[in-house]
């Protein structure tokens, strides 16, 4: 789950990372005023969607109980902090598969409840590693953070011609595209943070200040390598990226746990890595570029990547290899009518394991709330479509995925060997790190008035009086930050909501109070465990909504869809359209 500062939490009550060693982290402030009345999504939903998602049954209750005794046993010492690939690990995944054949869910992949997840970890020698611009060594940790994806104990590149490539986006629906008209075969590309729209503060260009996918690094790194560089550096700024230089240093360096993948990240830039501002000012001055009106003409439509001089960069890596393997967790309710198409609850089990800062007490990083809530709300929504006497047309599939904390990776996989044909999931919903907060007035869409999916969830909230709030600081892109943006960027339409914080007994200030407190004394901390004192009825009720979203996907013919204009729509046509 994605690390936020004590107001950003209260503006998003459950955390999404993407690792502590993987993702990014980033602080924000709560500036969102809340409504008083229903939200409206960005898009007119489709009609026929609309008109299909009305005849549902009534859903067996949510049971609190079980919810609580799940939450309890998952984040107990017993589990060691369910770190993927260690025995407390093995120990949850067994521990899944009996809870979900004991709910009465067939195995999700074929006659297993297991997706074997193969995963490398890439340890970067810093003493013997070294990135050297224009003849002059960059230092490791201060100056600039780089590692690599291709699986191999040495990596290098030598002599590479460092070009600007603005945001280094290619995205046709935008009519943009940084690399026209200049080819960086084996060159080092230099790159700006964010995207063009947040730089503009247009709300008419791209997404105005909210962040689209283009804005992301991981983004940025896979199509430097789709162009053919040896090298992508990100330069760093702290407002657009959302966190400091602090953060990078932190979590790139030090090892890095990534998928085995097929071509052994051949397909990946020799280097990728993070320059630290002053340091990429220094390079445009010694290339005679004004790096302040650059920056400036990189968002401006028609601009074009700039060589930067004589300018030559090369890489070294010494890399600590380690294998390992863990698994995604899926069981399935088949549908009685359409048995091939699937309605996807998706949370990720794992957890930090043992804290080794800790020296002396408790080191386990139980991770109570992050994420045992996720991972036991999809198995007690399980069992409510389990107790509900009319069963589904369509597939119900439950996916308890691995290694969310480094960096995405359980879900990754399953949206790069997927158990089922992507284009046959109808929509999806992803649980990850629900407070246990009373009943609030409001409900938290992370990345709003992206899909159709929207709809449904005011259609469940309107039957309770409450209201959609869209996250506080969408130019942060935390729609990009936890699993489900994994199946997103394959074209399925997903969904992340959290609890409100604009609690029924208290508003705001209670709720704010109380997401300070976990923040502050608890987040990826062993202090995050279970207490038999947690008021889990906001909780119960989001399970609530949620399955109620699910319903009218898995006992109706609706196709939800990304809205017009959003980045996934065309991916999902095409993949619809297969």
């Amino acid at each position: 789950m994605t690390f936020r500062t004590p107001a950003a939490i209260a503006a998003l009550t459950a955390l999404t990372l993407g690792a502590c060693g993987q993702s990014d982290n980033g602080g924000a402030s709560t500036t969102t005023t809340p409504s008083t009345e229903q939200s409206t999504p960005a898009a007119t939903p489709d009609p026929a969607a609309e008109a299909s998602a009305v005849l549902t049954p009534i859903l067996a209750p949510i049971n609190e109980e079980n919810l609580r005794a799940r939450i309890a046993t998952l984040s107990s010492d017993e589990f060691a902090g369910r770190a993927p690939a260690t025995e407390g690990g093995m120990k949850t995944r067994e521990w899944l598969a009996n809870e979900m054949k004991s709910i009465g869910l067939k195995p999700g992949n074929g006659d297993s409840y297991e997706q074997k997840v193969p995963l490398v970890e890439l340890t970067v020698d810093p003493t013997q590693s070294n990135l050297t611009i224009d003849g002059e060594v960059v230092e490791y940790g201060s100056e600039a953070v780089y590692w690599t994806k291709r699986v191999m104990e040495d990596v290098s590149y030598t002599d590479s011609d460092l070009v600007f490539v603005g945001y280094g986006v290619v995205a046709p629906e935008y009519d943009w595209n940084d690399y026209a008209d200049i080819d960086v075969e084996g060159k080092t590309v230099v790159i700006l943070v964010n995207d063009p729209g947040y730089a503009s503060d247009d709300p008419e260009f791209f997404k105005g200040r909210s962040m689209a996918y283009y804005g992301r690094w991981t983004y940025k790194y896979e199509e430097a390598a789709r162009q053919g560089a040896a090298a992508a550096l990100i330069v760093h700024q702290t407002a657009p990226a959302a966190y400091g230089w602090n953060v990078v240093e932190g979590s790139w360096t030090g090892a890095q746990l990534d998928l085995e993948r097929p071509d052994g990240g051949e397909g990946r830039v020799a280097v990728e890595g993070w320059l630290q501002e002053d340091v990429a000012r220094g390079l445009f001055e010694k290339a005679d570029l004004d790096f302040d009106d650059l920056t400036e003409s990189a968002k401006e439509r028609g601009f074009k990547a700039v060589a930067m001089g004589d300018l030559k960069s090369s890489g070294t890596l010494k890399n600590t290899v380690r294998r390992s393997e863990s698994a995604n967790v899926a069981g399935v309710i088949p549908g009685t009518e359409n048995p091939d198409e699937y309605v996807l609850y998706m949370a990720h089990w794992d957890h930090l394991g043992h804290n080794a800062s800790v020296t002396e007490g408790d080191a386990i990083s139980n991770g109570a709330v992050d994420n045992a809530t996720g991972t036991a709300g999809i198995l007690t929504i399980a069992e409510s479509f389990m107790n509900t006497e009319e069963k589904p047309k369509r597939s119900l599939m439950f996916v308890a995925v691995t290694a969310e904390e480094s960096g995405l990776l359980g879900s990754a996989y399953l949206a790069e060997d997927p158990i089922v044909p992507l284009a046959n999931i109808v929509g999806g919903i992803n649980i990850d790190g629900v407070l246990p907060l009373p009943p609030a007035n409001d409900i938290i869409v992370v990345g709003y008035g992206a899909s159709e999916l929207e709809d449904l969830l005011k259609k469940a909230a309107d039957k309770r009086d409450i209201y959609l709030r869209p996250d506080a600081e969408p130019e942060k892109g935390y729609f990009y930050r936890s699993d489900h943006i994994s199946l997103a960027k394959k074209g399925v339409p997903m969904l992340y909501a959290d609890s409100g914080i604009d609690l029924v007994d208290g508003g705001e200030e209670a709720g704010r109070a109380m997401a300070d407190d976990y923040t502050v004394n608890r987040y990826h901390q062993p202090s995050d465990e279970y207490s038999p004192d947690w008021n889990l009825t906001g909780m119960t009720q989001s399970m609530t909504i949620f399955s109620e979203i699910g319903a009218d996907m898995a006992y109706t013919d609706a196709w939800p869809n990304w809205y017009e204009g959003n980045e996934f729509r065309s991916l999902r046509d095409a993949q619809r359209g297969q």
